[in-house]
């Protein structure tokens, strides 16, 4: 029997996986049509739509830098978590009634501002609640959980496309409704552990000084090194909606790209996670693999069942690698300052995020979708080399 069937995964685990199923429901229910809404029914660029998705994804990433912080001086984590997913639930509405890519700009930032509040307490809430020997599968089990949402939420809006008849507004109304039980779930589901604040309180106020970050060991900073690395490669899923587009597929059937990406990435994160408790390296090692694959793919492909083979290469990807860089944060940073390790790791990974997205954009305006994910397949190759080289320091 092995150690993570022996060990129960805590309840709040558990809960905060149907939270975070519920809301990524109702986020990429969204996700799935923006793109073709901004560009086919707003007129938006493609350099628009790398902007918009950079500032949104990077401005979730930079303030989960905050609300670490924020949590360890608290010694509480749930209040961020209810005003993450709150302003995350009144965001939804926002969309169907954009006009503009400005108003689509804006959704956006308020809806990735309550994912950065949310974010960095709930890892380090899961961080808290979990037994050390099945850590990674803890990731893994609220990852898993997180994309079976993620492919839910396109196929729910490819019925709502075929329902009414193509009307994209229409369809982007029905986001609101699973937002409804995220929140029931956290309020009734999520339970946090009593804790001090005392060891944080002493280090929030001076976050930024040399002193603070000197608590972090090195192997922490290795780590946030190459996740920026391989954020560049891990440019916004909204371009691999584009390359459906590309591929003659119609705007109904678009939302198959979140769900192919998707279920392959549920099904194997959970897996991963348990696998890394034991291989870590080798697996990120592999993960990254997948991506530089999946973008010599993508970047040759010009029909669908190929496109779909380097979508569904790309989710195998993020199942590999996701849940891998939070349980490698959680395992080497201070445990007192878990939050902030992670408010540092998100806040460097925020700006690279940005980056990343306008970079693609930019490079599809000017080149094209071939030459936009060869690049992406340089950076990755980049942040395998700097693990390969890194891997003697790293083994956990």
């Amino acid at each position: 029997m092995s150690e993570t069937t022996k060990t129960q995964i805590p309840r709040t685990v558990v809960a905060l996986g149907l939270v975070s199923l519920f809301m990524d429901m109702s986020s990429e229910l969204i996700h799935s049509l923006m793109p073709i809404f901004l560009v086919n029914s707003l007129g938006a660029s493609v350099l628009m739509l790398g902007v918009i998705e950079g500032a949104a994804e990077s401005l979730a990433l930079i303030v989960k830098v905050f609300s670490g912080t924020m949590s360890d001086f608290m010694g509480r984590r749930k209040p961020l978590l209810l005003a993450g997913y709150g302003l995350a639930a009144i965001s939804k509405p926002l969309f169907p009634l954009s006009t503009t890519a400005g108003a689509v700009l804006a959704a956006r930032l308020i809806d990735r501002f309550g994912k950065g509040i949310r974010g960095a307490p709930r890892d380090a809430l899961i961080a808290d609640v979990a037994p050390p020997e099945i850590r990674g599968a803890c990731f893994g089990l609220r990852q898993s959980m997180d994309t079976i949402g993620a492919f839910v939420g396109p196929i729910l809006a490819i019925v709502l496309m075929l329902a009414l008849h193509g009307n994209i507004r229409a369809a982007l109304w029905w986001a609101v409704l699973p937002t409804v039980f995220a929140i029931g779930m956290l309020v009734f589901g999520v339970e946090e552990p009593e804790r001090t604040a005392g060891g944080a309180k002493k280090t929030a106020s001076r976050f930024f000084s040399r002193e603070t970050l000197k608590q972090f060991p090195s192997v922490y900073w290795v780590v946030v090194g190459v996740s920026a690395v391989f954020t560049l490669a891990r440019f916004s899923e909204a371009f691999l909606v584009l390359k459906a587009q590309e591929c003659h597929l119609s705007p109904t059937w678009i939302p198959i790209v979140m769900v192919t990406m998707s279920v392959v990435y549920s099904l194997s994160a959970y897996p991963a996670g348990v696998i890394s408790d034991r291989r870590k390296n080798s697996l990120l090692l592999s993960g990254m693999v997948c991506l530089i694959i999946s973008d010599m793919i993508l970047a040759h492909a010009y029909a669908t069942p190929l496109m779909l083979i380097g979508v569904a290469i790309w989710g195998l990807h993020m199942g590999l690698t996701q849940g891998i860089f939070a349980s490698m944060v959680a395992q080497h940073a201070p445990g007192e300052l878990r939050g902030a390790a992670f408010g540092v790791f998100n806040l460097v990974a925020g700006i690279f995020m940005l980056l990343s997205s306008v970079i693609a954009g930019a490079i599809w305006n000017r080149l094209g979708s071939s030459v936009t994910f060869m690049a992406g397949a340089g950076f990755a190759t980049a942040a395998l080399i700097a693990w390969w080289t890194a891997a003697g320091i790293t083994k956990s």
